[in-house]
């Protein structure tokens, strides 16, 4: 019983820890965004690395989820004589939940776990000690311009997921089971509201955007720097990451739909 309490505080303890460097981390590297600004080209290439290289994995995703969508929310509305109201649910659906939470998670696995590895790397081979000795700050240099990057990329990718997976919806409603094309259009553009969908859904993409950044940043600078911890350090950014944009989807849930 005692054991099991030493080790229960030896990880609470590290836990604590770990999240004092990481917020100091995350202070550090919001300082550094400004260095950036004069710099554009190292946001573009970062963006393009985050963004541009996420596109066909979040373009495939959100047609499937979409169609998915139209298919079962065909088969449920037709029970209550609602078929017409189909673009209403899937377009709903995706804005407020699917499209932020879904994009998230695909930018986690793909994008920080890209970020990881080669912020870790980076470590591992001591370039960032490199840059120290040149009295370049690796902070300022390497990761403010991909948070920034992650930070702008993630509600540009949500809104593409969203966007393709109405389609994906439509062609499934319209070109399979015979809902009015009209109607799925129309219901949607009446009944969807711009406050409590579309900006809803953008602020949990940016705020997803944002901890899914830092955590898969800090894991990489944070990383042991040898290839075992390095690929332990990208393992976890998923995990954690997965962790926290649900969670973090819960409570945005409830703050924005709460009282509705």
């Amino acid at each position: 019983m005692i054991e099991l309490l030493q080790q229960l505080g030896k990880n609470t303890r590290t836990g604590f820890t770990k999240l004092g460097r990481g917020t100091f981390f995350l202070l550090q590297t919001i300082a550094g965004i400004l260095s950036v600004l004069p710099r554009p080209r190292l946001l573009l290439n970062q963006m393009y690395s985050v963004g541009v290289l996420s596109f066909l994995i979040i373009t495939i995703s959100g047609l499937f989820v979409g169609m998915v969508l139209g298919l079962q929310g065909y088969y449920i509305l037709s029970d209550f004589g609602a078929e017409e109201t189909l673009g209403v649910m899937v377009a709903a659906s995706l804005v407020r939940e699917l499209g932020p939470v879904v994009s998230a998670l695909l930018f986690a696995g793909r994008a920080g776990s890209a970020l990881t590895a080669e912020i870790g790397l980076m470590k591992a081979t001591e370039q960032l000690s490199g840059m120290e000795m040149m009295a370049v700050d690796p902070i300022k240099r390497i990761i403010s311009p991909r948070f920034l990057a992650g930070l702008l990329s993630m509600p540009l990718l949500a809104a593409l997921f969203s966007a393709v997976g109405i389609i994906g919806g439509q062609m499934v409603g319209s070109g399979m089971l015979g809902v009015d094309e009209g109607a799925y259009w129309s219901q949607m553009q009446a009944n969807l509201d711009f406050q409590d969908d579309i900006v809803n859904g953008v602020i949990k993409s940016i705020v997803f955007g944002f901890v899914a950044s830092w955590i898969a940043l800090f894991e990489g600078y944070d990383a042991i720097p040898t290839s075992e911890g390095v690929s332990r350090a990208t393992t976890r950014t998923v995990v954690n990451s997965a962790f926290s944009i649900l969670g973090l989807d819960f409570i945005l849930t409830a703050l924005m739909f709460g009282d509705n």
